[in-house]
């Protein structure tokens, strides 16, 4: 495949760089190659492509600030040395992309900010409004605040969501490592360099274990869950070393460079992507066997093949729909609350309003409103 034909059509692209990319080992900032990285993204910018930029590097940049060598373990710890890291970090990006006459902008967001409808909508049209008038977006996790309970958790992730947030056609992953291998090439001499993927199944998710660095959080897993997301939306993707920043020029130029990730043929509507990877689920609807049987052909989930829930939740949030043994088979926006549910369950819809004294809808959640997995 000719990278250079497949990128032709490429207008939108997302970069992301990791902490072991803007960090020296020690925690400090490495401004030399963060210094490569932004002449980069403002040579990709005047070559006419939109950029967003990806950057993890906050709580790396607070350790080196405050010099500790370790990751803090505690929460209040970690927020404490995001925040002072994050005002280091931006602080450098607009002092260097103003070398360059670029004007940055910070969005520090949560998992919050995707999971709800609203905000998400707000989040894309922020960046849609930024990107017009040629403002390269910065893009970070809100370590600050975010605790266990709304955080994306790593970079790669985040990456991916905020490429589906703005329908990116690219996304480029800069790793410590040039790209997927058959194995751990630190540990295995034999591992080779996988150029192209175009499906995922689980021979390449099992090539993607092992942990990230010291300083980093993400790891090949990451990046092949990133991958997921961005492909089954239609977005390209590709992982790349960064030790050397100029690469991002050398790919949108078409060398065959890392490991690139080919969009899904059948692609899934927004709607249905944001139901699958960015909301947040409420509770738990659990189905028996048949009920399963027809939420895989497609159907829309009906009261009769309930047999119990999970969790507290409301109109319009997003459930999980699972089998008897609680594995998730889709998930969906929900009709009715948890308590009109429990009530429902296990009936026929034209009992519905017999049972509630009203019935505003015979599913339960309609097929139409579901992403199945």
């Amino acid at each position: 495949m000719n990278r250079k034909d497949f990128f032709k059509d490429t207008k939108k692209v997302v970069i992301k760089v990791g902490t072991s990319t803007l960090t020296h080992e020690n925690g400090l900032l490495n401004i030399d190659k963060i210094e490569k990285l932004v002449r980069s993204i403002s040579h990709i910018q005047n070559m006419g492509y939109d950029v967003v930029l990806v950057s993890s590097g906050a709580i790396g940049a607070g350790l080196g600030r405050l010099n500790i060598t370790e990751r803090p373990t505690t929460i209040p710890e970690k927020q404490a040395v995001a925040a002072i890291g994050q005002v280091a970090l931006i602080h450098l990006y607009q002092k260097l992309f103003f070398e360059y006459s670029k004007n940055i902008a910070q969005l520090l967001l949560t998992k919050g900010d995707f999971a709800d409808r609203r905000r998400f909508l707000n989040g894309r049209n922020a960046c849609f409004e930024l990107i017009k008038k040629g403002v390269i977006p910065i893009i970070n996790e809100n370590d600050a605040v975010a605790t266990e309970e709304i955080k994306v958790g790593d970079n790669d992730t985040l990456s991916a969501l905020v490429a589906t947030l703005i329908d990116a056609d690219l996304l480029i992953i800069l790793s410590d490592i040039e790209g997927l291998y058959t194995a751990d090439p630190r540990k295995d001499p034999h591992a080779t360099l996988i150029p192209l993927v175009s499906e995922i199944g689980e021979e390449i998710r099992g090539m993607a274990k092992g942990a990230g660095s010291k300083l980093g959080t993400g790891g090949m897993a990451t990046k092949i869950k990133a991958a997921e997301i961005a492909t089954s939306k239609g977005t390209k993707m590709l992982i790349a070393n960064g030790e050397n920043p100029r690469v991002l020029i050398d790919i949108m130029e078409g060398e065959d460079i890392g490991t690139l990730f080919i969009p899904n043929v059948n692609t899934v509507s927004a709607k249905k992507h944001w139901i699958k990877y960015s909301s947040h689920r409420a509770g738990d609807i659990l189905l028996d066997q048949g009920a399963c049987k027809a939420i895989t052909e497609g159907k829309s989930l009906l009261p009769g093949g309930i047999t119990r829930i999970r969790g507290d939740f409301l109109k319009g949030d997003i459930v999980s729909i699972c089998n008897l043994e609680g594995r998730e088979i889709a998930a969906g926006i929900v009709n009715y609350s948890s308590t009109e549910v429990d009530l429902i369950k296990g009936v026929k819809s034209s009992e519905i309003v017999n049972i509630l004294g009203y019935q505003e809808y015979k599913e339960v959640i309609h097929s139409n409103n579901m992403f199945r997995n």
